[in-house]
């Protein structure tokens, strides 16, 4: 049974109703003396966190975890829009953005998850890298961290809905083309992804088409700009907001310092070609042409 996709869907399905019966539950429980929303959801949403982590604990994979990713933003969002009672232009637009982002990855996660014995090599690495100190790591690295993190890029959107919205105006659109280049460029990305690892001699060989062409990470470039643009929204709808972009530029260090390096290192491992690749490709910006010129030009 644990090696079912169905039935793994099926438990993590569970598991995140589970999960939001017990962030709903800690809401409501501690909003009464905690008094402030923005704070009372952010502990509603650690504590959810610590049922998935008990849950991946219970099934031995972090992995578990991997959804909360995309589920967290728009469920969060929406109960801030519900306890205010904003519903403006700005927040519904909001909302919707980040509900295609949130599909698009919960999609893709979805389509690559194999089963319950699955688990994410950066998480297997971990383990074998910080040994007995692992439950730590598991818990603060793998789970906590993630969270705090998503928690950030969502943050600017529920500071607007709590300041009770702005005025819609021409610079919105700016930041809404911004986003919706961002869940164009993961949704390519993923897609080329997947079409190249169908391929026989994928796993010794380097992805050389579409936006991985001349740029080896297109969907980390896609997810930084994601949050970027949803800040540029909030900040064009409501600019004393703009204090609020702490969240965009964590994630995009976290990419930057964590993310990226610990990918290519793993890569340079198995690849045999990837020193040639990483010096014939930018690391982020989706440029259509190479950073060098190859043997072959």
């Amino acid at each position: 049974m644990k090696h079912s996709k169905y039935i793994g869907l099926l438990v993590l399905f569970i598991v995140y109703l589970f999960a939001f019966g017990v962030g709903v539950s800690v809401y409501h429980l501690s909003i009464g003396f905690i008094g402030e929303p923005l704070l009372t959801i952010l502990l509603a949403d650690v504590i959810a966190t610590i049922f998935v982590w008990g849950c991946s604990l219970i099934f031995k994979t972090s992995s578990i975890y991997d959804p909360y990713w995309s589920v967290q933003p728009p469920v969060i969002l929406l109960a801030v829009m519900i306890h205010f009672g904003i519903w403006d232009l700005g927040s519904i637009v909001l909302l919707v953005l980040v509900s295609l982002w949130s599909l698009r990855l919960t999609a893709n996660f979805i389509y690559t998850f194999t089963d319950l014995s699955y688990q994410d090599w950066r998480y297997t690495m971990l383990r074998e890298k910080s040994g007995k100190l692992y439950p730590l790591v598991n818990f603060f690295g793998i789970h906590l961290f993630p969270t705090i993190i998503v928690y950030a890029c969502v943050f600017p959107m529920l500071q607007y809905v709590k300041n009770g919205g702005g005025t819609f105006n021409a610079l919105v659109i700016i930041g809404i083309v911004l986003v919706l280049i961002a869940i164009m460029f993961e949704t390519l990305a993923d897609l080329q992804m997947q079409q190249f690892r169908r391929m026989p001699k994928s796993k010794g060989e380097i992805i050389r088409i579409g936006l991985w062409k001349h740029n080896r990470h297109p969907n980390y470039f896609g997810e930084i700009l994601m949050w970027w643009g949803i800040y540029a929204i909030v900040f064009a709808l409501a600019p004393n907001l703009w204090f609020v972009f702490f969240g965009a530029l964590v994630n995009t260090l976290m990419f930057l310092v964590i993310s990226i390096p610990m990918a290519e290192n793993r890569l340079a491992t198995y690849k045999p070609n990837f020193e040639q690749y990483r010096q014939e490709t930018w690391k982020l910006m989706p440029l259509p042409f190479s950073r060098r010129r190859t043997k072959n030009d």
